[in-house]
Parts: C-alpha cells; structure tokens; sequence
C-alpha cells in the first residue's frame, strides 16, 4: 500500500493533533495559501466569525508534510473530518505534494482545500476587513488573534515569507 501524507498549511502545522510517523517541509502547487474562510466553529460563530486559512485557486503553498503509519490511517483521516469538516467548508482529495527537504520527492497527501461555492468563503479581503474580523473572532478553539500569529509564527519558522499574514500580524499590534 503507498504511503498516507497529509499536508498542513494553516494550523495542521502546528497542531496536527494525530500520530504521524514523519514531519517534512513540503510544497503543493496549482493552490496558495489565503485567510479567506469565514469561521463559524474553531475561531468564530456564524454571529460573529473569525477568519481562517483556506487553501485557494492558484500559486503555490509551502507546508508541512506528515507521513502516517497504515495502522493510523483510519483513524487519523475520521479525525480530520471531524476537525476540518465540522461545516464542509472543505473539499478533501488526495493530491501530489512535493516534499523539500533532504529527499526531494512527489507524494500523494490528503489535502482541504477551501470550497469557492461555500457560504463561508470570504474570498481575498483587504487588511481593514481582515483586521476586524481577526480582533473579533473567538471559537471553540480560542481567539482567531491567536490562530494568526500562531500560523505566522511557524511560517516564519519553516521560513516561509506571507507577505499579507505579516502585515495584518503587524496590524494587530504587540501580543
């Protein structure tokens, strides 16, 4: 049986929350990274919504890549339907990733993507909106402040420039 990736570009990078086998800087390409869901559940209500990464149309994303044992492939695509599908604002499908680091190779991971006909997709929207949303947003899984500067903090780390994400992590002021 081939082996079970799954890509993270969002908060799967810094909380995958489920065993994996091998973590490896990855990039997929034909999608980008872009704060353009409306969250109603994780960083927001229907209310009052946060705003979350979605993978968009276009470009090319750099993430993380996780290798999962067979044992817990089950187990751990059960669990990221219950994460990332709580309102189906995702399309799931296995795509071709590119793995970066020592061994460059293409794999096939699962990866969401946002769904552009969902009512949550908010789009590309300027900073000022970004900004209000973000401030207000507070879901089951905390403050959408904290999700921002969380992604932007492990970008930076995997070194990863977002040029948009710094700006509106400059915009929300000191921690």
């Amino acid at each position: 049986m081939a082996e079970f990736w799954v890509f993270g570009y969002g908060s799967l990078m810094w909380r995958p929350g489920f065993a994996f086998a091998e973590r490896r800087a990855a990039r997929i390409d034909g999608l980008h990274r872009q704060l353009c869901i409306y969250s109603h559940v994780h960083r927001g209500t229907p209310d009052n919504p946060g705003l979350v990464m979605g993978l968009d149309r276009g470009g090319r994303c750099r993430g993380i890549a996780y290798r999962v044992e067979e044992m817990n492939r089950l187990a751990t695509i059960e669990y990221l339907r219950e994460r990332e599908q709580v309102t189906k604002v995702y399309i799931e499908s296995i795509r071709s990733i590119r793995l970066l680091d020592d061994r460059p190779r293409n794999v096939p991971a699962l990866v969401y993507a946002v769904d552009r006909s969902h009512r949550q997709y908010a789009g590309r929207l300027g900073l000022d909106q970004q900004l209000e949303l973000v401030l207000n947003g507070v879901g089951q899984s905390g403050p959408c402040v904290d999700y921002v500067r969380s992604t932007a903090a492990h970008l930076k780390e995997i070194g990863v420039r977002d040029h948009g994400l710094e700006a509106l992590v400059r915009a929300l002021g000191p921690n």
